[in-house]
């Protein structure tokens, strides 16, 4: 692994694509958290807990997948030989993945405004429920066969245009499947969807206005919580045989130690805060701890995009190109910034945040 000593415009834009990553993770994520207790509830208080996160989700839902565009922009413009390269091998997950992000969205819309027999509510109630658990996982899958390196394998067997040599036969499933139909990228996806599912929860431990809910998710948190344990433990077993790569950055590099201190201490914060009831402080530990996970996986594969074919100066637009997107990204943040913060408080203001505290 490279060391950070220099950093350029295209590092600087690569940082920004993950920062809006992260956010996407952090926002985004548990809304895909939610569907996941949608399904996944059960007892007396069921219909109270769905109607939970359908308010907690509802007025931003939506919004919150801006961030996703905004990485899908800069992958375009700033490094179009990678966005080329990803959404030609990665084309199957990454349909399936924007197949889920659709149907959980349009069932969550039929489902609120459309009819209200119980039939359509079951069946919109179910599609939401299967599509935002299934979305979370393609999505760690596609973070997982990228780390992994099989893709940048993959990519060696593609045929170059005029050439008829130098790259071996390959059939579809080389190119196609067998870079993501691995057990680590699916290890990868699991770690995602119990990342997303801990956060709804958590987050949830704070909208929830009724003390008995509230408690309900407290305990549906820290059952999040020890899936995140076992999903990375796995992970990280299954990397020592698939992406050894991935298991020496992460255990073998001098940044590997505090940022793994960092990481378990934020988890273990999260996991206190959600013991003692100190809501907002589960809160912002849980983001933290979702965070570094995910910049520990853009530090393990700096300073490529793709490992090891794409390194990020290698494919990077024009200087004129990133000098352009970041002053438009500047421009943009002007409008998207103050927007983003009003709806928020918008619909934040009538929801009745519980003290630091709550005795029983």
């Amino acid at each position: 692994m490279s060391t950070l000593a220099t950093l350029g415009m295209p590092e600087i834009v690569a940082g920004i694509m993950m920062i809006a990553l992260t956010v996407y993770a952090l926002l985004g994520g548990a809304d895909f958290g939610g569907g996941v207790w949608d399904l996944l509830v059960r007892g007396p208080r069921r219909e109270e807990a769905r109607a939970l996160v359908a308010n907690a989700i509802g007025p931003i839902w939506e919004a919150n997948h801006v961030w996703l565009i905004v990485v899908i922009v800069i992958l375009f413009t700033a490094f179009p030989p990678t966005y080329a390269l990803l959404g030609t091998l990665l084309h199957v997950p990454l349909s399936l993945m924007l197949l889920g992000i659709v149907l959980r969205g349009s069932a969550f819309v039929f489902r609120s405004y459309g009819a209200r027999d119980d039939a359509a509510q079951r069946r919109w109630g179910r599609i939401f429920a299967v599509a935002s658990t299934i979305t979370p996982v393609l999505l760690g899958v596609n973070v997982g066969a990228i780390v992994s390196g099989a893709v940048g394998e993959a990519a060696t067997r593609l045929p170059r245009a005029g050439s008829g040599v130098g790259a071996p036969a390959a059939s579809f499933a080389d190119l196609f499947l067998r870079p993501w139909l691995a057990p680590f990228p699916f290890a990868v996806g699991a770690l995602t969807l119990a990342l997303f599912a801990f956060l709804a929860a958590v987050y949830l431990t704070v909208a929830a206005r009724d003390a008995v809910l509230r408690e309900d998710f407290r305990r549906r948190a820290l059952g999040a919580a020890l899936a995140v344990f076992v999903t990375a433990f796995g992970a990280l077993l299954l990397a020592r045989a698939q992406a050894p790569h991935v298991s020496a950055g992460l255990l073998g590099t001098g940044w590997a130690l505090p940022f793994q201190l960092a990481t378990g201490g934020a988890a273990v914060i999260a996991i206190w805060g959600l013991w003692t009831r100190r809501w907002r402080t589960a809160r912002v530990a849980a983001a933290a701890q979702t965070s570094l996970i995910l910049w520990g996986w853009a530090l393990v594969q700096f300073p490529f995009l793709v490992p090891t074919v794409h390194e990020i100066r290698g494919v990077a637009a024009p200087r004129v190109t990133l000098r352009l997107l970041l002053w438009g990204l500047a421009g943009g943040s002007l409008v998207l910034l103050p927007s983003l913060a009003y709806l928020f408080r918008t619909f934040a203001a009538a929801r009745d945040v519980p003290s630091e505290v709550t005795s029983h």
